[in-house]
């Protein structure tokens, strides 16, 4: 723990974490091992949510993530609720990371990306910088989004999206050899693209074009993003982001 940084009562750090000057952890903070936070790093305070009424909430982060500078995570909102941050994640300077958010492992949060409430991204999506994500927004496994994207509708996993307003422009295929996956036997990256194909350049709409790819053969990777584009439509879910020029 360097100096100048201030430590809560209600705080749990494992060990290896290192903690630099000036960085605030408070609440009910619980923080994994061989975590590095830099200066003016902020844990654990209050939500920017009017709706707060003092409930003692939770921070959990789990091992190996790297918070660079000035880096905020707020606790969430209501009694018995957390703000979760899995493993080895990357958050880049400024990101702030809103109450209730569920971040996944492996994700890198490039400079200033502003997460509001409520917001799940899972494992392996990339964001790019100087960006805002709405609340409730659902972001998926090993989708990539670029810098200055306007992203207020859910991104499906393995997507790449981009632009202001944000539009899906395709499957994520350099991500997605980087991944590794292209040497799993049980992934067929065609067969994710025909069904990204008819789920996004069919004129019929998603939730149509939906039941017809469930009835179809289906690997892993194509049942997970069909089931995530299943959730998304649902009732009281934004939906996913549109794709350009369809």
């Amino acid at each position: 723990i360097s100096q100048g940084a201030f430590i809560g009562p209600n705080v749990t750090i494992g060990k290896g974490t290192e903690i630099g000057p000036n960085a605030v952890i408070s609440g009910r903070t619980k923080i994994g091992i061989n975590n590095e936070i830099f200066p003016n790093v902020f844990i654990g305070l209050d939500p920017q949510d009017l709706k707060y009424k003092g409930a003692p909430t939770e921070v959990i982060i789990g091992d190996n993530n790297t918070f660079r500078e000035c880096v905020t995570i707020n606790k969430a909102t209501d009694e018995g609720e957390k703000t979760i941050i899995g493993n080895n994640n990357l958050l880049m300077a400024y990101t702030h990371i809103g109450h209730n958010c569920e971040l996944g492992n492996r994700i890198v949060l490039s400079n200033s990306v502003q997460v509001a409430g409520h917001v799940k991204i899972e494992d392996k999506a990339i964001i790019g910088g100087c960006l805002g994500i709405h609340q409730f927004v659902h972001i998926g496994y090993l989708a990539m989004i670029g810098g200055m994207t306007r992203v207020d509708r859910d991104v499906p996993p393995f997507c790449l999206a981009e632009g202001h307003p944000g539009r899906l422009r395709g499957l994520n295929r350099i991500g997605i050899k980087r991944s590794g996956l292209m040497e799993n036997k049980d992934f067929d990256l065609k067969l994710l693209q025909s069904t990204w194909n008819l789920l996004f350049k069919s004129n019929d709409a998603i939730s149509n074009s939906l039941e017809k790819v469930m009835k179809g053969e289906l690997d892993l990777s194509s049942l997970k993003l069909c089931s995530f584009l299943k959730e998304s439509i649902s009732k009281e879910r934004r939906g996913p982001m549109p794709v350009v020029n369809l």
